[in-house]
């Protein structure tokens, strides 16, 4: 069967993961890319007897390698030369969401867009001209709404055909002074082996991409920066600054012909807005924060215990029931006590904590979902800082509170390598999930009336124990002022049953794999 190799791209927050798991389904694997502790997401689907094996990217605003997302990204374009790039563009964003479909053409890359979100921009009283949008870009553009599986069909179609008819998309004329530039670097360029795209590397030197500039030899080097600097000296600017003012200006005019709006509309726009003031209010944002994780914690305990004492119940039943069937078919007495004190025993430890981390994970996948976890992230912010950490540290510390090995992972998103380093030693304080059914034995064990408020109090105090850690680290070993916190904060969304059951299951099963094999293994050795 032939095999087609697709990779998904886009801006972060423009659906791409809800793109992904409508694309691949249960069909998925993660890793790390190679190098790096950098979660690598890969799936795969069956279309019209093509085999398509999908990788998505890391969340990129641009090409340029800034940050660790940026350079995997781009070093995979690079290096696997992709048979199709899917760019997830956010329709409710456009004009910033154009700025990688760019970058990406300039690569030479087989683009397709994903124009997803159309429901938000519709809402928003936009109304996007998507042939004519295609044809400017010289891209196929495919409207989606991914949360709700709109437009999956007509994507799976347009990556099939791309897949047989590429296309590179329009070329951006930058003007006569970069382009005397460009056409100087190209030539010189030209003498070296890369991997990249000879224009796309000559506008990258231009832009001052520290990687593509470490690739040139000294001579070599010298050359493009001269070239660099006759340029921004007859232009009186900065050369990045010059080709981004061009991108745009070539994106404002592709937006101005296939945008239209429509102002009777307005007042739904505000509705975002009108929420913020009250869950990121200086005064009212942590408060409320609070209650929420508390109310969480007590659904989870409220709803979670009685069906975790009917599969507790049950197991112990089941073990009893199979202990007395094994001894009157003559088994021996080890073997008997093995399969029920040991496999069945240990089998219902782990499914006995299941219903409470289900929950867990059902609350925070509708919170992810909503949009209020980055609110979270901001409303922290100033907390972080008066601590010495960065308002973005509290997203991998959230997300501790599920695993800390992907939260670890998500310590990428901090420019600062010092920052990542500190967010890195603290996190092991938050309460993962493999540790709340600790949490749950001693509290029901000690203080059965009030389990849920007990296990919160110890959510806090390992918060507590994270903040001081994380003050004596930052006098001590990492004095450095921290970087401002700049934050993209997504539209409030109704979330659908069926993205956040998909995030429930995908988190719960993780658990079972690694908790519970661990979980099951000290059962059995108890045993022996």
């Amino acid at each position: 069967m032939e095999v087609v190799t697709v990779a998904l791209a886009g801006n972060p927050n423009s659906g791409k993961t809800t793109v992904f798991n409508n694309l691949t389904g249960s069909h998925q694997r993660t890793g790390n890319w190679p190098g790096v502790t950098v979660e690598r997401k890969e799936g795969e689907f069956e279309y019209k007897g093509v085999k398509f094996r999908v990788v998505d990217l890391p969340g990129t605003y641009g090409l340029t390698a800034y940050s660790l997302d940026e350079r995997i990204a781009r070093d995979y374009l690079v290096t696997e030369n992709p048979d199709v790039v899917v760019v997830i563009v956010d329709a409710s964003n456009l004009e910033r969401n154009l700025y990688l479909v760019v970058q990406l053409m300039e690569l030479g890359s087989n683009v397709v867009i994903c124009l997803n979100m159309m429901d938000l921009a519709q809402k928003s009283g936009m109304e996007i001209d998507v042939e004519m949008l295609s044809e400017r870009l010289g891209v196929p553009v495919v409207p989606t709404v991914a949360h709700r599986g709109e437009g999956m069909d007509q994507l799976r179609e347009a990556i099939l055909q791309a897949s047989k008819r590429p296309s590179k998309g329009r070329r951006i004329r930058y003007g006569e002074e970069i382009e005397g530039a460009v056409g100087e670097l190209e030539s010189m360029l030209s003498q070296l082996e890369t991997g990249y795209p000879t224009r796309f590397m000559a506008l990258k030197v231009l832009e001052g991409d520290p990687e593509m500039v470490g690739k040139l030899p000294d001579g070599m080097r010298a050359e493009a920066m001269r070239i660099v600097s006759n340029l921004e000296r007859e232009a009186g600017e900065d050369a990045e600054t010059l080709i981004a003012e061009k991108r745009y200006g070539f994106i404002h005019g592709l937006v101005a012909e296939c945008l239209r709006r429509r102002p009777s509309l307005q007042s739904k726009m505000a509705f975002s807005d009108k929420l913020d003031r009250i869950f990121t209010n200086r005064y009212l944002g942590i408060p409320i924060f609070l209650f929420i994780m508390w109310l969480i914690f007590q659904l989870v305990f409220k709803l979670g215990n009685p069906i975790a004492d009917l599969i507790d119940a049950g197991f112990a039943r089941l073990g009893e029931t199979s202990g007395t069937a094994l001894k009157a078919i003559g088994a021996p007495g080890w073997f008997s006590s093995l399969v029920s004190d040991g496999i069945i025993a240990g089998v219902g430890s782990v499914l006995v904590f299941l219903p409470n981390i289900m929950l867990l994970f059902l609350a925070f996948s509708f919170l992810e979902d909503t949009g209020y976890m980055a609110r979270a992230a901001f409303v922290m912010d100033r907390a972080m800082h008066a601590l010495g950490l960065h308002g973005k540290s509290f997203i991998p510390m959230l997300l501790g509170f599920g695993c800390n090995v992907p939260a670890i992972m998500g310590t990428r998103i901090l420019e600062s390598r010092k920052d990542r380093i500190l967010t890195i030693l603290i996190n092991p304080l938050m309460s993962c999930s493999a540790r709340l059914p600790i949490y749950t034995l001693f509290a029901g064990v000690f203080f059965p009336k009030h389990q849920g408020l007990v296990v919160f109090s110890l959510y806090l105090l390992g918060i507590a124990l994270a903040v001081v850690m994380a003050r004596l680290f930052k006098s001590v070993f990492f004095r450095e002022e921290t970087a401002p916190f700049i934050m993209e904060l997504p539209p409030y969304r109704l979330p659908t049953l069926r993205n956040v059951l998909t995030l429930m299951w995908l988190r719960s099963s993780l658990f079972l794999r690694k908790a519970g094999t661990v979980i099951l293994g000290g059962v059995v050795l108890i045993w022996l």
